[in-house]
């Protein structure tokens, strides 16, 4: 069944949003695939400071996930993959979504504004780093047409990992 994707809108993230996401990520679940359990405030105050930078050096970043009313649901966006291992120099698209929007469409329709977005910003390709056990964004890379170019062990989590791709 192809039901209509809801409608979201992106915006670099503020100061606010650090708080937001702090809240909305509170979460057991959402933060499974993330260390598993919630990061404290200061976490997400230097992560919203370095997409603001992103935005102005690069022309995207982690942009924030607002939904129909304008209330803070997550965030998706991309950014230069941050670390030694894996797909160093390369930019990844990535999302989180605070549990109570789940379900909803709301990252795929982000997701898919992410990748025209880091289109129009020159950027020929990007990869997903997924959790193997993650198949609620393994359903999402596939929907963006993304395919599995390797897997990988997380030298963090010792856990199994997909890079996902597309070229753009």
């Amino acid at each position: 069944m192809n039901r209509a994707l809801p409608v979201v809108r992106l915006r670099v993230p503020t100061d606010e949003d650090a708080v937001a996401w702090h809240r909305v990520f509170d979460d057991r679940d959402v933060m499974e695939f993330h260390g598993g359990r919630s990061a404290e405030l200061s976490v997400y105050e230097e992560l919203t400071a370095r997409q603001r930078r992103h935005d102005a050096e690069l022309g995207f970043c982690l942009w924030t996930v607002l939904d129909e009313s304008g209330e803070v649901v997550g965030f998706t966006g991309a950014q230069p993959w941050p670390e030694e291992w894996g797909p160093k120099g390369e930019i990844e698209i990535g999302w989180r979504l605070g549990r109570a929007h789940w379900g909803k469409g709301y990252v795929t329709a982000a997701a898919r504004m992410t990748v025209e977005r880091v289109r129009a910003a020159g950027v020929g390709g990007v990869v997903a780093m997924v959790n193997a056990r993650n198949a609620r964004s393994i359903a999402v890379t596939r929907r963006l047409g993304m395919r599995l170019a390797e897997t990988f062990v997380s030298p963090q989590s010792k856990q199994q990992g997909h890079c996902y791709r597309l070229d753009l």
